[in-house]
């Protein structure tokens, strides 16, 4: 990436990671946005995969499509068990599920607006 590139703005980012997980089948997709509440990041999309494997491959997919786009590294961890991996991308986090580990954690609702004071 050259020098004069503009850094993406984290909306750009949250554009390709919704779309690089529709491409790839990701279900239930839920995007929370955090400026304002969390300086961890500026959005949250959680999302989950049918199995394991796709898990993986949503996560594996994702990161190379904003290396590609961005030349964005992302940290990534969880992915060679697959029951829950976790994508930083600085701007966006992103946590890709297996749908009884989803439900088991509940991310949603810790950090939905609805879900009380943070």
């Amino acid at each position: 990436m050259s020098g004069t590139a503009l850094e993406p703005t984290s909306d750009q980012i949250l554009a390709q990671v919704i779309s690089s997980l529709e491409d790839d089948k990701a279900e239930d997709i839920v995007t929370i946005d955090l400026r304002g509440r969390s300086s961890i990041a500026d959005y949250m999309v959680i999302c989950s995969g049918r199995s394991s494997r796709q898990v993986g491959a949503i996560a594996e997919k994702l990161t190379e499509r904003l290396k590609e786009k961005y030349g964005r590294l992302c940290k990534i961890e969880g992915k060679d068990q697959g029951d829950w991996v976790l994508i930083d991308s600085a701007d966006v986090i992103v946590h890709v599920f297996r749908p009884e580990v989803r439900e088991f954690y509940q991310l949603e609702k810790m950090w939905m607006p609805s879900g009380g004071t943070i």
